[in-house]
């Protein structure tokens, strides 16, 4: 057969099925089977036609090109976008109101409210909570900066806690040793889509009731440490039998354009009942907070006689439009079908990586069942050096991949805070040798052995 040459499109001329066997084990010219050469992955077939009936198969060969995270939109969120254009309403109006019920109704809550980020939403909730500056507020390490930053936004000090070894979620005995007489809000992350235990943490915030000193009126509804979820990653996971925006006090999402569910950019936050508090109250302190403290919104302006508003405080400006809601219903009509798809992935590089030195992620079990947002890996016995390697090879067969996270301590913002890594090992260990593998539901099958193959050679 003719010569190999990656990237350039050649084809490769068989000229029995015997040599055909030996360009990977590819039977009858399989597309989307691997191609390799001198015992290396080089490639993989993209199409495959008859050169000669009685002599054999080409094969055109170029490597696949994996996206790490591309947003899922078909041609019906494309027309119900268009249908928002041509309404002439499109900013918030009635189908970010429309959005926000559906969610409510998905999720089993009372209410959501819809802004354009979870960032917003995390930092809307401290400030409805009547959080600042002399109040502290706890999270993990190992995250992204979002889920800290907010604290910094309020004025509130900032409190690390490392997570447990081998683990994602925090260890929730230093959480317990964290908490002090200042301490206002615990933020726990469902990092990569799986819900942190939040029957242990509420166990811990209750045994701190007495060190819990409320601010104002709507502290004392909950008498301690409130718990606050970055729930980014998490949309549709479930643990102990609850649905994520069920456990926590209250509960962010992302709908950013890499996450499952997306609006391109933005976020959604929901909450428990509160005793003795209507959900319209704390609805209406949301719309508040994002539409610069203005009594009324643009859609109820327009009604007959109704131009007339009043600003209570000097609020913020961080609202979900129609455009972005648009997206998001049917996104959400697709949802389950969403989360199938990549609990079949996983499914697949779970089997693929077993013979692998990798410990993966377990996404789905007795108790819990993911959101499948990320598939996180690590590979055993390498250094991040190393990894990063195994990351730039992969690059250059087309795989793009990732690292979740850079340990907050690492970072200029936080260093610069006081913050030193040496008191994180935990986190430290679970960034020296992760990688994470693209997971999306517009992956197919080929392209996810192609991913496996291709991290197989990288690690060689």
């Amino acid at each position: 057969y003719g010569s190999v040459q990656k990237n350039k499109g050649l084809v490769l001329k068989v000229v029995d099925e015997d040599l055909l066997n030996l360009t990977g084990g590819i039977v009858q010219g399989m597309s989307g089977s691997p191609i390799i050469q001198d015992g290396k992955l080089i490639g993989a077939v993209t199409h495959v036609f008859i050169n000669d009936p009685t002599r054999g198969y080409g094969i055109f060969m170029e490597n696949m090109h994996i996206a790490f995270s591309p947003p899922d939109i078909t041609e019906e969120e494309i027309a119900e976008v268009v249908d928002t254009l041509r309404s002439g309403w499109i900013t918030t109006g009635p189908k970010t109101k429309l959005f926000e019920k559906q969610l409510a109704e998905y999720i089993g809550t009372g209410r959501v409210v819809c802004l354009n980020s979870a960032t917003a939403c995390l930092e809307m909730t401290l400030r409805l909570l009547g959080i600042g500056p002399g109040d502290e507020v706890i999270t993990t390490a190992y995250t992204y900066t979002a889920s800290a930053s907010v604290a910094e936004h309020v004025g509130a000090k900032l409190v690390l806690v490392d997570v447990a070894k081998d683990s994602y979620e925090m260890d929730y005995e230093k959480l317990a040793d964290a908490i002090t007489e200042k301490t206002k809000a615990v933020i726990p992350v469902d990092l990569a889509g799986i819900m942190c235990d939040y029957d242990k943490i509420f166990e811990i915030v209750e045994a701190k009731e007495s060190l819990f000193h409320p601010a104002n009126e709507l502290q004392e509804k909950f008498g301690r440490v409130i718990v606050v979820a970055d729930a980014a990653h998490a949309f549709g996971a479930e643990r102990k039998g609850k649905k994520c925006g069920q456990a926590a006090d209250f509960t962010s999402f992302s709908f950013h354009a890499v996450k499952n569910l997306t609006t391109a950019e933005g976020g959604a936050v929901t909450w428990r009942p509160i005793e003795d508090v209507d959900d319209e109250e704390i609805y209406k302190k949301y719309m508040l907070f994002s539409l610069h403290g203005q009594s009324k919104d643009a859609l109820a302006k327009t009604q007959l006689g109704a131009w007339e508003y009043d600003v209570v405080a000097p609020y913020f400006k961080c609202n979900m439009t129609d455009i972005m809601a648009s997206i998001g219903l049917v996104q959400l009509k697709r949802y389950d079908a969403l989360l199938a798809r990549r609990r079949e992935i996983i499914g697949m590089y779970d089997k693929a990586l077993e013979s692998l030195p990798v410990n993966v992620l377990n996404h789905f079990d007795t108790d819990h069942k993911s959101s499948g947002h990320l598939y996180l890996i690590r590979v055993q016995g390498k250094t991040r050096e190393e990894c990063n390697e195994i990351i730039t090879k992969m690059a250059e067969h087309g795989v793009a991949t990732n690292v979740h996270y850079k340990p907050l301590p690492l970072l200029s913002a936080y260093k610069n805070m006081g913050f030193d890594i040496k008191d994180y090992p935990n986190a430290y260990d679970l960034f020296e040798n992760a990688i994470t593998l693209p997971l999306h539901t517009k992956l197919t099958d080929e392209e996810v052995k192609y991913v496996t193959d291709v991290l197989k050679e990288c690690i060689g």
